[in-house]
């Protein structure tokens, strides 16, 4: 077998200590900094949306979705500060989750969604999606740099 490893294990391999190297300077970034304070922001604002803007009493499916998915997304978004290397997958899942939040309101509620709750949901969902395509964008040049210098 001429095409196998002569490493044992992944963190043995001298480009697995580069590659975090390279995500730790991602993540370093401003720009990576700004993206992971701003989704912070938007899962924050999305679980107590419903309390602030007053739709948790007349569409309460709608309340829960939205702080179970605040939660989520503050979740990510500390993964995606702590470690980028492991975390960069779930940018899509972001991106999926502020899908979901744009069109939950029509599907939960149906027929009786009222133009707070379509509005707040349509920009969070909205900022949550963009948040997570630069968030895969970011990561994924960090991914494509070539490195700078090779021993």
């Amino acid at each position: 077998m001429s095409g196998v490893s002569q490493y044992r294990e992944i963190g043995e391999h001298p480009d697995a200590l580069e590659m975090r190297q390279r995500f730790e300077r991602v993540a370093a970034s401003g720009q990576a900094v700004a993206i992971d304070g701003l989704v912070l922001l938007a899962g924050g604002w999305l679980a107590i949306s419903p309390w602030v803007i007053g739709f948790s009493g007349s569409a309460p499916n709608v309340a829960v979705n939205n702080l179970i998915l605040g939660i989520l997304v503050g979740v990510i978004a500390l993964g995606l500060a702590m470690a980028p290397a492991r975390m960069y997958r779930l940018s899509w899942a972001m991106t999926a989750i502020g899908v979901w939040i744009i069109v939950s309101p029509f599907i939960i509620q149906r027929s009786s969604s009222t133009a707070g709750i379509v509005w707040n949901n349509a920009v969070t969902g909205g900022i949550t999606v963009l948040l997570g395509l630069g968030a895969v964008a970011l990561l994924m040049t960090a991914r494509r740099r070539v490195p700078e210098t090779r021993r």
